[in-house]
């Protein structure tokens, strides 16, 4: 703890060193502008006029309103010094006046400022004006990225942090207004998919003139104009348009001790509409650069595998198996490394990542009635995992006399080794066949080849008595296909409004892999005898899968205000789960001893067939609708091994409804109530049981029926443009019927064996808040959260309910600020309680606290020198002994520009100075709690060189 006090003195003594230097900045007062805005040749009064106060010296935004019913604005709280006052409105020509307060007289009347209209006669004319900083269109909030500076050659990514109600963790995970992004486009169009990483950190923000951010509906229901209650939040980034036709891209190289290493090649070629783009990079450092795209996750040991839902994805590509079990909740800790890579509270790396990977994009417009979008991207990840890992089950094994006994503790040791080969292609085609009539192609294929190391040692043992141990070797190699597209066509009529569509989605996926399971297992009887027992097995499986949805909306106008949607959907999905495991032969050396206990071939289907209709309003300030689906669902189940079929038939009604409020000030209420049915997988289905960890063994359940979803949210959205203040508030609920859970039984020798099952009784209700705050002293943005989450479930341990009740609440608070030219800095902390209760063994009820804080300057030294740091620390309290630890990571780094525009940087950097960073994480399930410690990347130096290519007009 006291090298975190160090540290801390450490940062704001900089800070405060670096505020010493500078002439003394105005504090804030009660200062005030105030005037109106008015048309120059009728004197009406312009409503909604964009107001904005600008420094004097760089022209940089500080402050933004906008003109009320008669015209009328006030800029508040405004400290003494001389500014620009930036007059736009859309038809009229901007107005750039300058003005000035001082402390004799704060207060400034401006009178009635008057706008000329702009107007265009004969030829084409060019009209170039300044923009407000924030502006709303629509349902799109726009930010002016001239009025957010950065330091020259940064990514968008620092552009984005700037920007009020917008946060991004350390590990290039975006929030807007609460939100994750998942979708980042560039001129409103994929780049390299849809992968936001790809966009935010490879992309400078030198060349952005806008960045817009809206909630966008799928691609049929923007067609249709039937909100669907589908929405992705997403960014969109405007190009300047003298950007749009030139070369840039960042090239990097750099090494470090103990074998680090990282490069990087970017080189980007926009034309206008044409854009190619080529980025590669290979590091050891866990800077991967992309995200995952959704592959079988690897790396992380106290997730399991997932081979009740996923099949090889799960079996084969993660590194889980012997602490398998999803948890309902998550709460991490410390840092993966990599120099800052990584963050937030929820998403550190628990592992060592080595990458390669490199990709081409290509934009362009084939012709007057074709635009196509396609990309390539390839990587190889090299993960190394080391864990350390108490369980705690909540119930244990039941005595004689019908009472629950002590909980049964499992310690793991282990060590794992995935090496993931993948690539993925991406297309889109949009093509006019007509006026009236067009066509959206997205198809797209990924393939990933995963090898798998693992090694475990652990023991389960009850109160003070020892109940196994276990050695376990896992080798597996696994290949997943996976491809789909979707063809979307649009058409519309004469008559406005009347609307046909029809989306066709096809899904093709197969997993196949073998793997090697050696163990050598040892039984403690009560009096302590042992008993051993040795497996050496192959496995063998394969999971195919394919999916078809075919689905037609068709809309006819009842008025101006109202229409009505008819549609039809036709799913089918089908597959398949293979597996057939082989025992060792010692007389013929071979693995040709067919265990039928242990293999099974299964299938399954579920196909639906979809009707309704959906009734829709929209007025001047609201709009609502209301639909109903009558739905026929089949589930078939076919166990090709017992040669048995079942299948059984569901009718049910899906009820939906959504309403939206758009008040005044840029304030949005949407209410939203959904419904639908989930099948169980085929992996979940099938009966056979998993045992490659012989301690944890998994068997599926053919009796399972699908799960009933009801969700219910609400989301209320605001953006005040006279203060620049963001708030966003989420409160969603879930209730389950028939939700899939898990059975799980303890035997004597602690044998945990696990089903699933159907259960009554979930729900869930989750709560977010967020503020962003624009604050004009010394341009900081200050954003507030707070999260709350309560979860109720059933389980079934030893064939008793057990009830789980997990509650959680988490207050976060960031502030930033581009301080001047010089100097940047950030600080934000988060503090989250959790605790657990179960009805079996209240006596395994927990709560613990986790609290983490980091900040980071930037500061350009004369002579083109520039120092960088950022610490973060985390701290816990209530989790199980040795797991109760303060990290403090500290990163600092000293580099010199050179070149024209500070294109060239030579750096050196120090990652993890004190040499404390580690990962801790503790998992909470319906059966379990467990806590996790990982080895991460630890203290080591890089000198590294960057050159930055910009060259525009040509």
């Amino acid at each position: 703890m006291r090298y975190c006090i160090l540290l801390m003195i450490s940062w704001l003594s900089c800070v405060a060193g670096t505020f010493a230097q500078q002439p003394a900045a105005p504090r804030p007062s009660s200062g005030q502008v105030r005037g109106a805005v008015a048309d120059s040749l009728t004197g009406k009064p312009l409503r909604e006029a964009s107001v904005s106060l600008l420094a004097a010296k760089d022209s940089s935004y500080l402050s933004f309103t906008i003109t009320d019913g008669d015209g009328n604005f006030t800029l508040r709280n405004v400290a003494p010094g001389r500014y620009f006052l930036l007059l736009t409105f859309l038809g009229y020509k901007s107005k750039l006046q300058p003005i000035s307060l001082t402390a004799a007289s704060p207060s400034l009347e401006m009178g009635t400022l008057r706008l000329r209209a702009v107007s265009q006669t004969l030829g084409e004319v060019v009209v170039q004006q300044e923009r407000a900083p924030v502006s709303m269109q629509g349902d799109t909030l726009a930010f002016n990225a001239r009025a957010f500076k950065t330091q020259p050659n940064a990514a968008v990514e620092s552009l984005l942090k700037k920007l009020p109600g917008v946060e991004v963790d350390r590990d290039g995970t975006i929030r807007a207004q609460g939100q994750q992004v998942n979708r980042v486009l560039v001129d409103g169009k994929p780049f390299f998919g849809d992968d936001p990483k790809m966009a935010t950190r490879n992309l400078p923000a030198n060349i952005i003139d806008q960045v817009q951010l809206y909630n966008q509906q799928s691609d049929q229901a923007q067609f249709s104009g039937i909100d669907d209650g589908s929405q992705q939040k997403t960014i969109n980034l405007v190009t300047k348009r003298d950007k749009r036709k030139g070369y840039f891209g960042t090239e990097q190289l750099g090494l470090g001790t103990d074998g680090r290493y990282r490069a990087q090649l970017g080189l980007n070629r926009f034309n206008n509409g044409r854009q190619i783009s080529a980025l590669g990079q290979a590091n050891n450092v866990n800077q991967l650069g992309f995200s995952d795209d959704g592959a079988p996750a690897a790396g992380d040991l106290s997730s399991g595998p997932s081979a009740l839902g996923g099949g090889l994805s799960g079996g084969f590509g993660g590194v889980g198996g012997p602490m398998g079990g999803g948890a309902t909740m998550v709460m991490q800790g410390g840092r993966g490394g990599g120099g800052g890579s990584a963050g937030g509270i929820n998403n550190q790396p628990s592992s060592i990542t080595e990458s390669m990977a490199g990709g081409l994009n290509y934009r362009d417009a084939w012709g007057k009635r074709a635009e196509v979008a396609t990309s390539y991207f390839a990587s190889r990840t090299t993960v190394r995992t080391e864990q350390l890992s108490r369980r705690e089950n909540v119930a244990g094994i039941t005595r004689p006399n019908g009472e629950a006994g002590p909980a049964l503790i499992t310690d793991l040791d282990a060590a794992a080794r995935n090496r993931t080969l993948s690539q993925r292609f991406n297309f889109r085609l949009d093509y006019k066949l007509d006026s009236l009539t067009s066509l959206r192609f997205t198809p797209s294929l990924w393939w990933q080849n995963t090898e798998q190391r693992r090694r475990n040692n652990q023991q389960t043992s009850l109160g003070e008595r020892l109940l196994n141990t276990s050695q376990n070797h896992y080798d597996a190699t696994a290949d997943n296909l996976w491809g789909g597209g979707n063809l979307l066509l649009m058409r519309k009529f004469a008559k406005p409004g009347r609307t046909f569509s029809a989306n066709l989605n096809a899904v093709l996926n197969n997993q196949e892999g073998e793997a090697f399971n050696r163990a050598n297992n040892t039984f403690f009887g009560p009096d302590g005898t042992p008993r051993s027992n040795v497996l050496d097995q192959r496995i063998g499986q394969d999971y195919p899968a394919r999916s078809q949805a075919l689905n037609l909306s068709y809309t006819e106008p009842l008025s101006l205000q109202s229409k009505l949607e008819l549609h039809y959907n036709l799913a089918n999905s089908r597959s398949s789960a293979m597996r057939l495991l082989d025992d060792y032969n010692e007389a013929t050396s071979r693995y040709d001893l067919r265990n039928p206990l242990l293999s099974n071939q299964f299938e399954s289907g579920f196909l639906t067939n979809r009707a309704g209709l959906t009734w829709q309003t929209r007025r001047l300030r609201y709009g609502y609708s209301l639909g109903v689906d009558a739905q026929q669902a089949e589930l078939t189940v076919d166990n090709q091994s017992l040669d048995t079929e079942l299948a059984r038939r569901y009718r049910t009604l899906l009820p939906n409804a959504m309403f939206n409020y758009n008040g005044t000030r840029n304030r949005s209420l949407r209410l939203n109530y959904r419904t639908r049915l989930q099948a169980p997988t085929a992996t979940q289905l099938q009966p056979v049981p998993d045992n490659t960890n012989p301690l944890f063994v998994r068997l599926g359940n053919p009796a399972l029926a699908p799960e009933y979803y009801h969700t219910l949210s609400a989301t209320y959205n605001q953006f005040n443009a006279s203060n620049n203040r963001s708030i966003f508030g989420l409160l969603s609920g879930n209730q389950v019927q028939d939700r899939i859970v898990s059975s799980t039984a303890f035997d004597a020798n602690g044998v945990q064996t696990t089903r699933p099952v159907n259960a009554n009784g979930f729900y869930s209700l989750n709560g977010f808040m967020s503020m962003g705050q624009r604050l004009s002293w010394h341009k900081l943005n200050l954003n507030l959260s707070t999260n709350g989450n309560y979860t109720r479930s059933i389980s079934y341990v030893n064939e008793q309910a057990n009830e789980a009740r997990n509650w959680s609440l988490g207050q976060g608070i960031s502030l930033n600020s581009a301080f001047n030219d010089a100097l940047e800095f950030g600080l934000s902390g988060n503090v989250t309680y959790q605790r657990a209760s179960y009805s079996l063994l209240a006596q395994q009820n927990t709560s613990y606290w986790t609290q983490t804080l980091s900040a980071d300057v930037h500061y350009q030294l004369p002579n083109r020198w520039v120092v960088t740091s950022d610490l973060w620390f985390t701290n816990y309290a209530g989790r199980s002994a040795g797991f109760n630890q303060a990290v403090a990571l500290w990163n600092v780094g000293v580099a010199r520009q050179f070149f024209a525009n500070k294109q060239g940087e030579l750096k050196l950097q120090a990652y993890d100075l004190l040499k404390q960073n580690r990962s801790l994480v503790r998992n909470v399930t319906d059966t379990y709690l467990e806590d996790v410690r990982s080895r991460v990347l630890t203290r080591y130096f890089m000198l590294s060189f960057s050159y930055n290519l910009r060259q525009f007009g040509k």
